[in-house]
């Protein structure tokens, strides 16, 4: 049996991950942004270990979400985030522009913060390919807002978060994956992939002893290898990155 904590998992792609792992006898924590979604989480999987409460479009309720969850856990999966339907730029009360607040620095805090788990599981998105290669302008304060590409950014991001940590931290299993576009809240009612499999990757890289899931700085679909945006493998952009977030948040990845 794992320990396996989840991200944003009161609904959607996060609770039907907790689902399958609590079906296969693993202990998981889920998180939720508030106390109704809480217990609306907690009806929805009773058997679930605990739920943590707490909303990581702070800094504070980041920190109180990784004080919270009691660790350590075997693996932790990064499944939070907000869609590519943002209409306008908005900041959080800690001034960071808000989507890049919940995509990018909630899963960068978490992970600095958290007492370091075997496995992490980035959830990105094939829309992350798209994504501008640079940390030049990530919360865009310089041009004018395009919520699709800033949304594309956040999970190029996510895949450059999860191949610094492999690096940085080798005896942690750190991988990214896209769930494919299904038809969850995010995904709108019109995606055309298969919802049943889109928490099956997650899932699988936080528990499976399978030779193909005990990998590190690797990117899935479907549990199968997928091509990656190239640049997400250079040290270069990957230390900027982490530097970004590191200014912003007040927090230093522990090296």
């Amino acid at each position: 049996m794992s320990s396996v904590f989840i991200t944003g998992s009161a609904d959607g792609l996060g609770l039907m991950a907790a689902q399958l792992l609590v079906a296969d006898g693993h202990a998981v924590t889920l998180h939720a942004r508030n106390d109704a979604r809480a217990k609306a989480a907690r009806a929805a999987l009773p058997s679930a270990k605990d739920v943590v409460v707490g909303d990581v479009t702070t800094l504070a309720g980041m920190r109180e979400v990784a004080a919270r969850a009691a660790g350590p856990f075997d693996a932790v999966i990064h499944n939070v985030a907000i869609g590519y339907r943002e209409p306008r730029r908005v900041e959080t009360e800690d001034r960071i522009e808000r989507l890049f607040a919940i995509n990018v620095v909630a899963p960068y805090v978490l992970t600095a913060l958290m007492p370091r788990p075997r496995r992490l599981v980035y959830l990105s998105s094939g829309m992350h390919r798209g994504g501008e290669t640079d940390v030049r302008d990530p919360e865009w304060k310089q041009r004018d807002w395009n919520g699709s590409q800033a949304y594309a950014n956040s999970k190029f991001y996510d895949v450059v978060l999860a191949f610094a940590v492999a690096r940085l931290w080798p005896s942690v299993l750190s991988n990214a994956l896209e769930p494919g576009w299904v038809p969850t809240k995010m995904g709108g009612a019109g995606a055309p992939d298969n919802l049943e499999l889109g928490p099956v990757t997650q899932a699988w890289l936080a528990v499976s002893e399978d030779r193909a899931a005990t990998v590190t700085a690797s990117y899935f679909y479907h549990q199968k290898p997928r091509d990656v945006n190239a640049a997400a493998r250079d040290p270069e952009l990957q230390d900027a990155l982490l530097a970004y977030c590191a200014k912003v948040s007040g927090i230093t990845l522990p090296r």
